[in-house]
Order: structure tokens, then C-alpha cells, then sequence
């Protein structure tokens, strides 16, 4: 008999722990890691994007996967609205992305990017608002209630000269607490494709639906800062 994977098994439930979250208890980093698309970096026809949700130790503990139809990938690129699905790794949905489409140019306030995560599905966890500022990509995180909890913020207009790109987890008091990084992934596949690779740090004893939180804020900054028809 062969020895059963680990991750695989559902965790049992938790209390105060939305079914399905209760591997993020246990983490206090994450590896999110686009896959290249081959049809992407040969003929620059964007596809649906997918991910894998890896531990520190490289193990893929859930899958992510886009739902989109192909008008809209090809005609609204990166600004397209979307759906994300969180799969563990016994195919059950965990998490659900939801971005409605807005305007992402600073000039225009109005119509800021937001999202909605819901853990499980149908059941909102928080949300992430954009906050307008001229020069810096800035984010509020909200609870189920729409009451911010933390802040999001990253360098110049998204953009560093160094090959990792830090987006800062501050509490409400300016405290950094963790961050989201764009890892540089290689010459070849940063000029010919847009498959990028993140790294998420949060305190281990970080509320769980926070964790799923970023998770849904690492897909928001890849569609607005990375994402790109090369």
C-alpha cells in the first residue's frame, strides 16, 4: 500500500474556521506560482491565467484556476473582470475571487479597483477597495463588514528597479505586519510571457479569512501591475 499524501486529506474543522481554510491556520507564507501558458508566450493569445498555491517547502497545497470567456480576455486584457476559483488538492472549491470590472487609470477616482473573497464559496470573508493616490498603488482591506482591518501598499506606480517588487501589509496604524513580493522569474519568461511568481508573508496567527484575503489580493496586483499581451 502506497503511503497517502498528506495533503490531500481534509483537515478536520476548526471553530471559527471557514470550511476549507483550515491548512492557512498552519502557514505563515505562501508561494503563488502562475503557470505559463505556452499559447501565451508563442502567440500572445491570452488564455485563462492559473496558479499554484504552494508551502514554504515547495508543496502545492490548493490550485487556482480563472473563469473567463475569451471575448472578454482578448478584448478587456488585464482591466478584465473575473472569477478565480480556489481548489484544494481533492478538487473541492475553497475560495472564490470575484472582480467587477472598473477603470484602473489614476485619473479617474470614481471607479477604483475592488474585490470580494468568499470562503467558502457564497460566503464573504472581505474585500479589498483601492484607495486613490496619484503615485502609489494603495489598498484598503476590509471584513465581511466592509470595516478596514489592514492596508496594502506598493512602490512607485507598482514599478521597482530592483527584481523583487515588495507590496507592504501595514495594520491600520501603519505597522508592517507582512508583504506581498513579485519574484523575478527569468529574462525569457518575463520578456515572453506574462506567468510571474509571488510570495505572500503574514503572521502566523493571522486571522484565517485575512489569509484568503491576500491570497485574492495577490491575483488584484498581478492583473493590474504584471499582467501584460507581450
Amino acid at each position: 500500500m502506497q503511503p497517502m499524501n498528506m495533503y490531500m486529506v481534509p483537515n478536520p474543522g476548526i471553530p471559527g474556521c471557514p470550511p476549507g481554510l483550515e491548512y492557512l491556520t498552519q502557514v505563515d507564507q505562501l508561494l503563488i506560482k502562475q503557470k505559463v501558458e505556452l499559447i501565451e508566450a508563442l502567440a500572445g493569445f491570452e488564455s485563462n491565467n492559473k496558479y499554484d498555491i504552494r508551502n514554504s517547502m515547495g508543496q502545492n497545497v490548493f490550485y487556482a484556476v480563472e473563469e473567463n470567456d475569451c471575448l472578454t480576455r482578448q478584448c478587456c486584457g488585464p482591466l478584465r473582470s473575473f472569477t478565480i476559483r480556489v481548489l484544494d488538492n481533492i478538487g473541492q472549491e475553497i475560495i472564490t475571487v470575484n472582480r467587477p470590472l472598473k477603470c484602473m487609470s489614476c485619473f479617474f477616482p470614481c471607479c477604483l479597483q475592488e474585490l470580494e473573497i468568499q470562503a467558502p464559496p457564497g460566503n464573504t470573508v472581505g474585500y479589498i477597495q483601492q484607495q486613490w493616490h496619484p503615485f502609489l498603488p494603495k489598498f484598503t482591506i476590509q471584513n465581511e463588514h466592509r470595516e478596514p482591518v489592514l492596508k496594502l501598499q506598493g512602490p512607485f506606480c507598482g514599478w521597482s528597479c530592483l527584481p523583487d517588487v515588495d507590496f507592504e501589509i501595514l495594520t491600520m496604524d501603519e505597522v508592517g505586519i507582512g508583504k506581498i513580493s513579485k519574484q523575478w522569474t527569468g529574462l525569457l519568461r518575463e520578456a515572453f510571457t506574462d506567468s510571474d511568481n509571488f510570495g505572500i508573508q503574514f503572521p502566523m496567527d493571522l486571522d484565517v479569512r485575512m489569509k484568503a484575503v491576500m491570497i485574492g489580493a495577490c491575483f488584484l496586483i498581478d492583473f493590474m501591475f504584471f499582467e501584460s499581451n507581450n
